[in-house]
């Protein structure tokens, strides 16, 4: 077969496949040129799934009307003149391939009017070539209109998704960059409807309640004004995280709702997903998954944007610095602003128990008490309420009263927190309690087991474990931890050589101590003394995140004053 040159509507079509994936692709593009364009306004409308229609207006600079063809023409930009530009862009777009790209796979009409010209200008264009250009009146801003998106690129076509799945992805689009600019006002239409209208007041939190409701945006934590300094080998460089994240008792069951930006352009990264997800570790249940809109300020110079065509990749030159910075910032701000559940009012008695919700615990600052600082407080609001027991329900909650109603808390679940803290520490400071047998105990473990034994035995030394190999699949105990040793222990080793399955990773001493301390902590069904009550109580107050177990179960719920005043008729 003879090699020949591809005609050029062909190599337009194949390049324009990558930038232009779906509906959503075109919506995104569009959106970063109206942003970059410096609109505080932006409108996008979409029917048929975006394939029939994207239409996106705004009103931002506009194009001059000598360069209106000329914006259509394969790597035509005005943000990059040359490679050394990379380094220090800070535009949105900048490759000069997604109007000619839109072009290459579907019809496009554009009106603009720049703001230093009296007179706009529309252009029509059709499988890429002008078909009609003229003088027309609009106001400084851009309405681009595209149709028939990938009807003459079949190949294309046949692999969207159904009309519900592209409008979920457009929508995802335009929400992502209404959270980005929250100065910027966003209107969405999608078949004839508006979905979504934000303010463009400035204030993130309104584009949340906005776009997430009332009920995330209450329960959202401020992350703002982390800075972190370090010596890049170059210069001193800075490094800004803002944005909120989530209360743990807010929850969603995907990732969906975690946002990054880097210098305000939306991206995704499993690196920044992982330091979100391990400031949660041991605050949210496995499955679950938090709220988080994070935006990263740096240097240009500081990462690589120039790695997919797409734009929604980019490389960080210093990654551990970057992932310290996440972690931190969202762990701090979940450790100093916690949340305990309140049982949400409920409007019909018949109707049982309600769903829980969250509220900050909040802390009993009498007016004979001195005033303390606000970083005082902060630290403070760490720490659950101080409370007076009440009684044991069901043999599984304790009752109590606080600052502001009704506290359950689980026993089990805080007995385990403060077992697991106390280990934790113990460990580190390698002065773990342990208590000897006076007369060593066998076990036998299965063959499985044993092969992790016979490598593993010695690491259980730090846990407070002194075992040693006894024979055929035999190991000879002298010495257990000394929260368990009125413990069934034996029945409980097996699940911790289990954990050492996974000793290859860095979490297996974590599981080793939840095991244990879930193990050793007070059951469920179990009957408490006050004095019992009060001892668990006082301990949880001083334990470093006492809202949840080490498994990321809440350990209490809270019915407020003014839910027990409304339910007696008494508001």
């Amino acid at each position: 077969m003879s090699i020949k040159l591809l005609n050029p509507r062909v190599i337009s079509q194949i390049a324009a496949g990558e930038v232009i994936e779906r509906p959503s692709s075109v919506v995104k593009e569009l959106i970063e040129n109206s942003l970059d364009a410096g609109s505080s306004e932006i409108i996008v409308e979409v029917m048929g799934g975006g394939v029939n229609l994207i239409k996106v207006m705004d009103n931002g600079d506009g194009i001059l009307s000598g360069e209106l063809e000329l914006a259509f023409s394969r790597h035509a930009t005005s943000k990059i003149g040359e490679l050394a530009d990379l380094e220090s862009i800070t535009s949105l777009g900048f490759r000069g391939e997604a109007l000619p790209s839109i072009a290459a796979v579907a019809d496009i009409d554009i009106t603009t009017c720049s703001v230093s010209e009296s007179v706009g200008s529309y252009l029509s264009l059709c499988d890429g070539i002008v078909a009609n250009r003229k003088n027309q009146g609009r106001s400084p801003g851009t309405t681009v209109i595209i149709r028939n998106l990938f009807r003459k690129v079949p190949a294309r076509l046949k692999f969207l998704k159904s009309l519900t799945t592209e409008n979920s992805h457009i929508a995802n689009v335009v929400t992502r960059y209404a959270l980005a600019f929250s100065e910027v006002r966003f209107i969405l239409s999608i078949e004839g409807k508006v979905v979504l209208r934000t303010s463009g007041s400035g204030q993130l939190i309104d584009s949340v309640t906005q776009i997430y409701g009332v009920e995330i945006a209450q329960n959202m934590l401020d992350i703002s004004n982390n800075e972190v300094e370090w010596d890049s080998g170059l210069d001193e460089t800075f490094l800004s995280i803002n944005g909120r994240v989530s209360s743990p008792v807010i929850s969603r069951s995907n990732r969906g709702y975690i946002s990054f930006f880097v210098n305000r352009r939306w991206i995704n990264s499993r690196l920044l997903a992982w330091a979100v997800e391990e400031a949660y570790h041991g605050l949210l249940m496995k499955g679950k998954h938090p709220v988080a809109i994070i935006d990263i300020s740096l240097s240009p110079k500081e990462l690589d944007i120039n790695i997919h065509p797409t734009k929604t990749e980019v490389k960080f030159q210093n990654e551990r610095v970057v992932f310290g910075a996440v972690q931190k910032a969202v762990r701090r701000a979940l450790i100093g602003k916690a949340a305990v559940p309140k049982i949400e009012e409920i409007t019909n008695a018949y109707q049982g128990i309600s769903e829980m919700r969250q509220a900050l615990w909040k802390m009993p600052l009498s007016g004979n008490k001195p005033v303390i600082s606000p970083e005082k407080h902060q630290m403070l609001a760490a720490f659950p309420p101080v409370l007076r027991i009440l009684g044991q329900l069901l043999r599984s909650y304790i009752v109590a009263e606080g600052p502001d109603g009704l506290y359950l808390i689980d026993q089990h679940a805080a007995h385990e927190r403060i077992l697991f803290e106390k280990i934790e520490k113990q460990r580190l400071a390698k002065e773990i309690e342990t208590q000897g047998l006076l007369k060593p105990v066998t076990f036998e473990v299965n063959p499985e087991q044993d092969e992790i034994l016979k490598t593993q035995y010695k690491n259980l030394i730090e846990f407070g474990f002194f075992m040693d190999p006894f024979g055929d699949r035999t190991y000879l105990v002298r010495a257990v931890p000394f929260v368990l040793h009125q413990k069934n222990w034996i029945e409980m080793v097996g699940e911790l050589v289990d954990c050492l399955v996974d000793g290859d990773k860095k979490d297996w001493r974590e599981k080793l101590a939840i095991s244990i301390a879930c193990h050793s902590a007070v059951r469920t069904g179990q009957t408490l003394t006050n004095d019992e009550m009060r001892e668990l109580i006082g301990q949880l107050e001083q334990a470093v995140i006492p809202h949840t177990c080490p498994h990321g179960r809440p350990i209490m719920v809270q019915l407020t004053s003014v839910q027990l005043k409304k339910e007696f008729g008494r508001t």
